[in-house]
């Protein structure tokens, strides 16, 4: 043993039993929006059936093969509905050591052209996903009689919410005068 062993000091059980006693925090679910909670289902739909196609592979030895598809699209959903939430809430990857170093008027012009890029990207993947939509109407998925459209039409959908996010986004920082790139320490407690 060593000279530096930690020390625990006794507690009664009483004592134990009191740390409990703290009220709990405030939960508010107004922070979360239409999309948070269609990626959540999403997310518990394609987790359900991980779990089925475990349990019967592993389990049962005779695994479902349709499990391993709808899984595979779910995650497609949660990608994509997840990147909603992620432009709504500025938490994309973003690179901002220029924002340091250069003047606040050189920043400013420069956040406002990284939403108005965003804006346009977001609005020409949404054009893209119309048009590839198109192509592919009549497919179905492989294992399951049910049209691919479904997959389509969600990556679609996010598409589009993240153009209006992002329009969001910008309006918000406009009327604010900074983004997350120039004032990162503002945002932090948003988090909490």
């Amino acid at each position: 043993m060593s000279a530096a062993q930690d020390i625990h000091t006794p507690v009664t059980p009483e004592e134990l039993a009191h740390t409990f006693d703290e009220a709990p925090a405030h939960v508010d679910l107004k922070v979360y929006a239409f999309e948070d909670w269609l990626t959540l289902g999403l997310f518990w739909v394609m987790t359900a059936c991980v779990f089925l196609q475990f349990f019967t592979r592993y389990v049962l030895n005779d695994s479902y093969a349709w499990t391993e598809e709808i899984a595979v699209n779910c995650l497609i959903g949660v990608v994509f509905m997840g990147s909603v939430m992620c432009v709504r809430m500025s938490r994309h990857i973003q690179v901002d050591v220029l924002y340091h170093y250069l003047p606040a008027r050189v920043t400013r012009i420069m956040a406002t052209a990284v939403d108005i890029i965003r804006i346009g990207f977001f609005a020409y993947g949404s054009w893209l996903m119309w048009r590839y939509m198109e192509i592919v109407a009549d497919e179905e998925m492989v294992t399951v009689q049910l049209p691919r459209n479904i997959v389509f039409y969600t990556v679609l959908a996010a598409f589009v919410l993240m153009l209006g996010r992002s329009i969001q986004v910008f309006i918000a920082n406009m009327r604010r005068g900074y983004s997350v790139l120039e004032r990162p320490e503002a945002f932090q407690n948003a988090e909490d």
